[in-house]
């Protein structure tokens, strides 16, 4: 049969390898927070004009045009 090596991890080794992967986390979403921000502001004002003008025609569409006409 085939040798079964021990490949048992440690706390501490396991501990380490998650605090570094998350810090260099922290460090890429801090370094791009400021564009990540200006994004969904943008998308934001965007999907508002959007939601405005297709309101705006909706309302055009739907009014009645009166002729007030003097006998």
């Amino acid at each position: 049969m085939s040798d079964v090596k021990d490949t048992s991890v440690s706390r501490d080794e396991l501990e380490s390898t998650l605090s570094s992967f998350q810090s260099s986390l922290r460090g890429q979403i801090e370094d791009r927070r400021q564009t990540i921000l200006a994004a969904g502001v943008a998308i934001s004002v965007g999907l508002a004009v959007v939601a405005y003008l297709l309101g705006r025609r909706s309302g055009r569409r739907k009014s009645a045009i009166i002729d007030i006409r003097r006998l």
